[in-house]
């Protein structure tokens, strides 16, 4: 038997298929089907075709000796070329020889030199032959000033006032918001330990069930409790003194 015939015959004997063969092999399936078809030009060259028939010998659980010695009488051992790699190598190589650099190159080199040395000379100068910008007599064009931009006037607006009001309870409390017009904002029970904070351009009615019970500020202003149950406060952020009692 060929070496590809005894690598796929071990294969198909250890139930692996090519896929398998590959994914343990990390070899190109189109180069596994190759080698048990005996046609080795895929490989890259004679040491990549032996480490390829170890590494699938070695998964098919074939032994790679004999057939690494059948490989090397057939294509030559490792290391070895045939004649015609010696005297002829696969690709020419074509060598090109310096051409020598002529007299006439050198020539028009020094008088293109030349040639712009001169021209940088005329024009740095002027040519002697033109007054210059600066004593010519031309009169510069007067910019005359722009027109002065109008500016617009600022417009402030009126900041609409806004009262602050945050509750920190001690004791559980119940808390009530109601607009000038009687209408329910809010209402709830803020339990000890918590913070609650309302923001209002409105004036409103505030109803405090346990006045002692909560610590009170209106725009960061502590506001004293009457121990009056329940408590009403009338808050009206437009006013000098935001905050009365009801």
């Amino acid at each position: 038997m060929s070496i590809g015939e005894t690598l796929a015959a071990a294969r198909q004997e250890a139930g692996l298929t090519v896929t398998q063969v590959s994914q343990q092999t990390r070899i190109r399936e189109t180069i596994i089907r190759a080698i048990e078809q005996d046609d080795f030009s895929s490989c890259g060259g004679d040491f990549y075709a032996r480490g390829h028939i170890r590494s699938i010998a070695a998964v098919v659980g074939a032994d790679p000796v004999p057939l690494i010695r059948e490989y090397d009488h057939e294509h030559g051992p490792p290391g070895g070329m045939r004649a015609a790699e010696i005297f002829e190598p696969a690709t020419p190589i074509k060598i090109r020889e310096p051409r020598p650099f002529g007299l006439g190159k050198v020539l028009i080199v020094v008088l293109l030199a030349v040639i712009g040395f001169a021209a940088y000379h005329l024009v740095s100068t002027g040519g002697g032959s033109h007054p210059s910008a600066a004593t010519s007599g031309t009169t510069r064009p007067t910019v005359s000033p722009s027109a002065s931009a109008t500016v617009s006037p600022v417009v402030h607006h009126p900041v609409t006032p806004m009262a602050v009001i945050k509750v920190t309870a001690t004791q559980d409390c119940w808390i009530g918001f109601t607009s000038t017009s009687g209408r329910q904002l809010y209402q709830g029970t803020i339990l000890a330990g918590h913070s609650k904070t309302w923001r209002t351009k409105q004036a409103v009615s505030m109803v405090i069930g346990n006045p002692p019970g909560i610590v009170l500020t209106v725009n960061g202003r502590a506001e004293t409790m009457s121990p009056v149950y329940p408590l009403t406060l009338s808050i009206n952020p437009r006013s000098k003194t935001p905050v009365t009692t009801g």
